[in-house]
Order: structure tokens, then C-alpha cells, then sequence
């Protein structure tokens, strides 16, 4: 495992960490793959990843919580992101905190989204102290509503997303929430 990969928290089996350099090309590749970004309007280019991987970096020092790079901890293997960021896009209930996970293809299937997403929402409702948080996804993207579905998050809203007026299959997003009343701890 590379010295420079210090964990911020950890789930059973994964490490949350802020991102580093190495982790643009890696990132980049999961960004460029069309089965992953099947649910997004299309891939994102190696600028688009660095750019995002910036502005996380960049919420983390100011916010302590970004989408934080994931590590599965045995291997040590970067497997793509799940965390928490702020979406100020134009909508009613922004902004808002939003838990969110894309993760490469050979970690699907393995139960890492919503482990991980189950330790984010620890992390934000005990150490960050937040009332809610949020989760949104266009409506034909079921892997990650059964993710929202499996945290206990329920559905307050269906609404078009202003991001993807333009985008016939994905616009139609579907809002959960869970609040910090509501969960539990496992």
C-alpha cells in the first residue's frame, strides 16, 4: 500500500481518503468507461477528472467531506469514490448534501456501495454532525436507487434535473432522503 494514503475513516472492508495524484489516471479510467457512465450523458475526459478530483479536494479542506477516493483494504486497490458533496444546482431543495459512489466495473457486485455509503452517512451524522442527507439519481438507474433503498433513505421527490433537461432518458431523477433521526448505526 503507498505511504501517502492516509484514511480519514474505514468500513470493514474499505478506506476513505482524499484524493491524491495518483489517483487521476485511475479515476480517469473509470470516468471513461461507457458501462460505468451509463446512467450520465457521457464519459468524462482525463481534464474533466483531474478537475473534479480538485474540487473535491478542495471541499474536503473546507467542508472535512468530499467524495472521497475509496480503497479496498486488503489489496489496497483504488475502486473509484463514495462519499458526500454539497449540489447547489437550480432546484427547490438545493442546496443540499448529497451521498454519492462510482466505482470501477471489477468492484460491482460486491456489496462496496453500500458498505461504503453506510459509513459516510456514520461519519456525517456523528462526526460532521449533519441534520440530512440527500441522494439523486436519474430513475432508470436502479443499481443505485436499490443502493438508497438498502440505506434506509427514503423517496421525497421525483423532479426533472436542469442538468439533463436536454437528456430524454436520464432527466426524470428521483430525490432520498434520510435523516439523522432516522438512522441507525450498524
Amino acid at each position: 500500500m503507498e505511504a501517502d494514503k492516509h484514511y480519514i475513516f474505514r468500513s470493514a472492508r474499505l478506506g476513505f481518503r482524499d484524493w491524491i495524484r495518483a489517483d487521476i489516471e485511475k479515476m480517469a479510467e473509470i470516468n471513461a468507461d461507457p458501462e460505468v457512465m451509463r446512467f450520465f450523458p457521457a464519459t468524462q475526459s482525463a481534464q474533466q477528472t483531474q478537475e473534479f478530483i480538485e474540487r473535491m479536494s478542495a471541499q474536503f479542506k473546507e467542508k472535512h467531506f468530499c467524495y472521497f477516493a475509496a480503497d479496498h483494504l486488503e489489496t489496497g486497490d483504488f475502486i473509484g469514490f463514495i462519499g458526500l458533496s454539497v449540489q447547489t444546482f437550480e432546484a427547490d431543495f438545493n442546496p443540499c448534501t448529497d451521498i454519492g459512489w462510482r466505482l470501477k466495473k471489477s468492484a460491482w457486485q460486491k456489496g462496496f456501495a453500500t458498505e461504503g455509503a453506510k459509513r459516510c452517512l456514520d461519519y456525517a451524522f456523528d462526526e460532521l454532525k449533519l441534520e440530512k442527507i440527500n441522494a439523486m439519481a436519474p430513475q432508470v438507474n436502479l443499481p443505485s436507487v436499490n443502493v438508497m433503498k438498502k440505506l434506509g433513505m427514503k423517496e421525497v421527490l421525483a423532479f426533472n434535473h436542469p442538468l439533463l433537461a436536454d437528456d430524454e432518458r436520464l432527466r426524470e431523477c428521483v430525490l432520498y432522503e434520510l435523516l439523522k433521526k432516522d438512522h441507525v448505526l450498524k
